[in-house]
């Protein structure tokens, strides 16, 4: 339980459905004295308050020394690395389904629920996951890493309602989170800032160096590796004569690759750390919808297995955004196969 909307409906759901429910909150790391966004005092409380108007046991883990070890340490170290990774992966990865499943399941707990928008089906004796119905909420793409072991302990209610029927639902139960605001921030970066984050934390990688463009001109100079991103758009007032935008990130010589929007896109990648729902890795290159972001519009591809976790993926237009340290996924139809960590993405005419 997040003191949200979606954590307090799944709650009553499931109860409504007959389960004997237990709220359990995660308390996060944040920087210094100040407040993870995912649990700060008042949404304790809030998530204390709808429990008690459920009738449940709430109780409050302190998770924030795994946290901060496998989800920050890791943001921090990937930034100055040069990638870009995602730390709601992470989340999901090492403390959501790892360290909170096996609690859980250590509290003899039949399973594990969440408020996901997504869908556990189970067919041929098999379990799939799917998207949830509502397209604006669907949260498939961070849950890539899930294993046939969790979605037999897993429960996602929400992923069968649209995001307006949730609220509905919560003002049925007389739930006060109803009209609750939902955050889409980085929860332990504070004002949402990963920027003044790095240089706070990752001063020292955060070192100055050449900007090129793709015919290895010498346009200016960048303030840290770290403080961009594949697919965003450069504005140092450089006269180019057109909008620039990030192409690629040399870390060996600390430069910083920019080019015109006809210059971006990557027409393959490797992706390795590599999960499929099914736990059977392709034998074989398999066509698939894949997505580079979390909001990211699907792009069709063909996956060809490497052996040793990784993945080559083949699309069949240029995606936009591919950046290391991010997830690419891979879906048909409305089930997500599985997915991994983008290692490099072939930029094209910017490496010279």
């Amino acid at each position: 339980m997040s003191g949200g909307v979606d954590s307090s409906v799944t709650a009553a759901l499931l109860l409504r459905e007959g389960y004997e429910v237990i709220g359990v909150m995660m308390r996060l790391w944040a920087p210094g004295d100040g407040e993870n966004r995912c649990c700060p005092p008042v949404a304790v409380e809030i998530a204390r308050r709808v429990a008690e108007i459920l009738g449940i046991p709430f109780y409050v883990l302190d998770l924030r020394q795994p946290f901060y070890d496998k989800v920050v340490s890791p943001f921090i170290k990937g930034y100055a690395a040069g990638i870009t990774p995602n730390p709601c992966l992470a989340c999901n990865k090492f403390i959501k389904f790892d360290l909170l499943f096996r609690k859980a399941l250590a509290l003899e707990a039949d399973y594990l629920a969440t408020g996901h928008y997504a869908r556990i089906v189970k067919a041929d004796g098999e379990y799939k996951l799917l998207k949830g119905i509502d397209p604006a909420k669907d949260q498939s793409y961070v849950l890539y890493m899930l294993t046939q072991e969790h979605l037999a302990r897993l429960l996602f209610p929400l992923g069968w309602f649209t995001k307006e029927k949730v609220r509905s639902l919560a003002r049925e139960f007389g739930l006060p989170t109803a009209d609750r605001e939902e955050s889409q921030e980085i929860c332990f970066v504070p004002g949402n800032d990963y920027r003044d984050f790095l240089r706070l934390y990752a001063p020292e990688a955060l070192r100055p160096g050449p900007i090129y463009d793709t015919k290895g001109r010498l346009l200016g100079t960048h303030k840290g590796l770290p403080l961009y991103t594949v697919g965003q758009r450069f504005g140092l007032g450089i006269p180019y004569g057109k909008r620039l935008y990030v192409l690629d990130k040399d870390v060996e010589r600390n430069a910083l690759i920019v080019g015109t929007m006809e210059e971006q896109g990557q027409r393959e990648l490797i992706a390795g750390e590599t999960n499929f729902i099914s736990g059977h890795f392709p034998s074989e290159p398999i066509e698939v919808k894949a997505r580079v972001r979390y909001r990211a519009p699907e792009k069709e591809a063909v996956v060809y297995p490497l052996g040793e976790g990784k993945v080559k993926v083949v699309f069949k237009e240029p995606v936009i955004g591919a950046a290391p340290g991010q997830a690419v996924v891979f879906y048909r139809g409305d089930e997500l196969l599985g997915g991994g960590i983008i290692l490099r993405a072939d930029n094209g005419p910017q490496s010279f």
